[in-house]
């Protein structure tokens, strides 16, 4: 397994985690263990968030969640991290990997 701090992985590293990531979900799923399904479904989006771009996202703009119909206003970011609103939300501020957003 890998030992190394994800912020410290060169994007060869990284891509290498997400695949093994995805195949230990598929492994979760097909078992009917949906609990580490969802774990690992996770620790790929945050993966993923760390080959991002950030100088794309714009602050105070809004983005469509993949793979959803919810929206959010990023109000500013923090590390791998947007920190805003889910617009139609319940107003509290939450942050979400940056992976999540869809940025055209």
């Amino acid at each position: 397994m890998h030992s190394k701090p994800m912020n410290e992985m060169t994007e060869d590293e990284l891509n290498e985690l997400i695949k093994s990531l995805y195949e230990k979900a598929r492994k979760a799923e097909m078992a009917g263990i949906m609990n580490e399904y969802e774990v690992y479904v996770r620790k790929v989006m945050i993966a993923k968030s760390y080959l991002v771009d950030e100088s794309k996202i714009d602050l105070h703009k809004i983005y469509q969640l993949k793979d959803t119909d919810e929206y959010f206003k990023v109000e500013y970011l923090k590390g791998i991290f947007a920190w805003g609103y889910r617009i139609r939300g319940n107003g509290e501020e939450e942050g979400l990997p940056v992976a999540i957003l869809k940025i055209d």
